[in-house]
């Protein structure tokens, strides 16, 4: 059983950095596409980022430029460097793994941007 567990959320000034990470029980596979997530108050789930088994980065617009997403498998960790945060980044960060045909989720931290 796949289990994802995300850490380094906090509350941050505006301008500010995190680094999330996402820790992947059994091991990160070849084969597999991961993002992170985030939802705030009264708003859908929206894509922040994504790799894809090859390598292939994707962004959501708000982020690129100032989000980088990266994995290492031999630390079984999915990372996101997200530099020059905004109030509008404050929401609950949810890492995902898709590995044939399922998906797993993590149980989200939270991510406060505020002066």
């Amino acid at each position: 059983q796949v289990q994802l567990v995300e850490s380094g959320g906090g509350l941050v000034q505006p301008g500010g950095s995190l680094r999330l990470s996402c820790a992947v029980s059994g091991g990160i596979l070849r084969i597999d596409t991961m993002g992170w997530y985030r939802q705030a108050p009264g708003k859908q789930r929206e894509l922040v980022a994504q790799i894809t088994s090859g390598g292939t980065t994707n962004y959501a617009e708000d982020a690129k430029g100032r989000f980088t997403i990266s994995r290492d498998s031999t630390k079984n960790t999915l990372y996101l460097q997200m530099n020059s945060l905004k109030p509008d980044d404050t929401a609950v960060y949810y890492c995902y793994l898709h590995r044939w045909s399922s998906n797993y989720w993590g149980q989200g931290t939270q991510v406060t941007v505020s002066s």
